[in-house]
C-alpha cells in the first residue's frame, strides 16, 4: 500500500490583499453605521417618534453583525499563521457570515412581530421627521453598499488572478468561492437599504393619502425580503462549515480524471477508486482524499497528482493506493486521515 500526503498548501495561502480591502471596508461601515444609529436615536428622542427611535435601534443591530464580520477578518488575520489551524483562519471568517446570517434571521422576526402589531394596535406617525430621517439614512446605505462593492470586486479580481488553466474554472463561478463574510455584511446594508426604500413608500403612502395601514404592511414585506436573504447565507455558510461539498463541479472534474486510471489497462491491471473526499478549505481553494484498489504496481500516488494538478483548486491532496497481487478484487479498506 502506498500513502503519500501531497500538497502545495501552505498558510500564505489564508489572508491575502483581497480580504484587508474587505476588512478596511466593513469598518468603514461599521464608523458609518454606528454614527448614523446615533443620529437617528438621538432625532428619535428629541422629536418624539417612535419610528425614528425603532429605526434607529434597528440601525444599531446591522453596526453590531457588521462589527462581527470586521472582528472575523482580524482574528483571521492574526493566526492566520498560526500551526494549530490545519488550513488556515478562513473558516472563522465563515462561522462571522454564519452568525451574521442567524442574526438576520433575528431581524427580520422581530421586524414581522412589529409590523403585525401595529396591523392591530396602530400609533400616530410623525411623517415628516421620519422621512427626512429615513431618507438620510438611505442615502447612508447605498453609501456603504457602494463601499463593500469596491471591497468585493477587488476580492474577485484577486481570487481569480492567474488561474488559465482551460476547463477547469469556466465553469466554478457559481457565487460559492464569493466572500461569504463580506457578503453578509453586503446583505446587512441591502437589508437596510432595501427596509429604508419600503419605509419611505409607506410614510408617504400614509402622509398624503392616508393610508396609515400601508406602514406595517410595507414592513412585513421588508421582514419576508430580509427572511430570504437571510436564509439563502446562512445555506451558503452553513454548506461550507459542514463540508457538503460533494455536489461541487470540481468533484466531478475530479472523479473524471480518475475515471481515467479505471479506464486504462486490461483486467490485469485494473484500478477502482474505493474512496474520495472533497471539502473546502479556502474561498476557492479545496483539499481532497484519494483512495484506489489496483492490480496495477506500477501505479504511484505522484502519477495521481499530475493527473489532478491541472485543478490548481486542488491545495492538498492525500492519496492512498493499495495494490492486490492476485487475481481477483478483495475488500478493501479505505484509512481517512482527519
Amino acid at each position: 500500500m502506498h500513502t503519500e500526503n501531497l500538497s502545495s498548501w501552505t498558510h500564505s495561502h489564508v489572508f491575502d490583499s483581497g480580504n484587508h480591502a474587505a476588512e478596511r471596508g466593513t469598518r468603514l461601515v461599521m464608523a458609518i453605521t454606528a454614527a448614523t444609529m446615533v443620529v437617528e436615536i438621538a432625532a428619535g428622542w428629541w422629536f418624539n417618534s417612535m419610528a425614528l427611535l425603532a429605526d434607529g435601534w434597528h440601525m444599531s443591530s446591522h453596526a453590531l453583525a457588521i462589527g462581527m464580520t470586521a472582528f472575523a477578518y482580524a482574528a483571521a488575520r492574526r493566526y492566520a499563521s498560526d500551526a494549530r489551524f490545519a488550513f488556515g483562519t478562513w473558516k472563522i471568517e465563515v462561522l462571522a457570515g454564519f452568525a451574521s446570517a442567524i442574526f438576520l434571521l433575528g431581524v427580520a422576526a422581530l421586524m414581522a412581530i412589529g409590523s403585525v402589531e401595529r396591523l392591530f394596535s396602530p400609533q400616530a406617525i410623525h411623517y415628516r421627521e421620519a422621512m427626512a430621517v429615513t431618507a438620510l439614512g438611505l442615502l447612508v446605505n447605498l453609501g456603504c453598499a457602494l463601499i463593500l462593492g469596491g471591497a468585493h470586486h477587488h476580492h474577485d479580481g484577486h481570487d481569480h488572478h492567474g488561474h488559465h488553466h482551460g476547463h477547469a474554472h469556466d465553469h466554478h463561478d457559481h457565487g460559492h468561492h464569493h466572500d461569504i463574510n463580506l457578503r453578509s455584511a453586503y446583505l446587512h446594508v441591502l437589508a437596510d437599504a432595501a427596509t429604508s426604500v419600503l419605509a419611505i413608500v409607506a410614510l408617504a403612502g400614509g402622509w398624503w393619502l392616508g393610508w396609515s395601514w400601508l406602514d406595517p404592511v410595507m414592513g412585513l414585506v421588508g421582514a419576508a425580503l430580509v427572511g430570504r436573504w437571510a436564509l439563502g447565507l446562512l445555506r451558503q455558510s452553513g454548506t461550507v462549515l459542514l463540508d457538503r461539498e460533494m455536489d461541487h463541479p470540481v468533484v466531478e472534474e475530479v472523479r473524471e480524471v480518475l475515471a481515467a486510471f479505471e479506464d486504462a489497462g486490461d483486467a490485469r491491471d485494473a484500478t477502482r477508486v474505493t474512496d474520495l473526499h472533497v471539502w473546502r478549505v479556502g474561498k476557492q481553494q479545496f483539499a481532497s482524499i484519494v483512495c484506489l484498489v489496483t492490480h496495477d504496481a506500477t501505479l504511484t500516488p505522484q502519477s495521481v497528482r499530475e493527473a489532478l494538478s491541472v485543478h490548481e483548486e486542488l491545495v492538498h491532496v492525500t492519496v492512498e493506493i493499495s495494490v492486490c497481487r492476485d487475481q481477483h478484487w478483495h475488500a478493501a479498506s479505505a484509512t481517512q486521515q482527519v
